[in-house]
């Protein structure tokens, strides 16, 4: 059973820096590609960046040259760098794989 957990959000200014973790269990790892995600209040669950088992990424155009997908398949770990933010990045971030999901972690961006 795949599970997903993730950690590091909070409150930080507009302007300020954060990195997520997602810290798995379960399953290889190694072999999928995986996913953030955010939902914002009100809005639909949108896709933030994917990273493939290779270590190809591909972000969503708002978050380009902002954010950094990252993974550590030897300890299991997918991260999130988010540099640079703005108010808007205000979400709830979920960690993905295939059809397994985190239950999220609160990033708020507010002076």
């Amino acid at each position: 059973q795949v599970q997903l957990v993730e950690s590091g959000g909070g409150l930080v200014q507009p302007g300020g820096s954060l990195t997520l973790s997602c810290a798995a269990s379960g399953s290889p790892f190694y072999i999928y590609s995986l996913n953030w995600y955010r939902q914002a209040p009100g809005k639909e669950r949108e896709l933030v960046a994917t990273i493939t088992s290779v270590g190809s990424t591909n972000y969503a155009d708002s978050v380009k040259g902002r954010f950094t997908i990252s993974r550590n398949n030897a300890n299991k770990v997918l991260y999130l760098q988010m540099n640079s933010l703005k108010p808007e990045d205000t979400a709830v971030y979920y960690c993905n794989s295939r059809s397994h999901w985190g239950k999220g972690t609160l990033v708020t961006v507010s002076l």
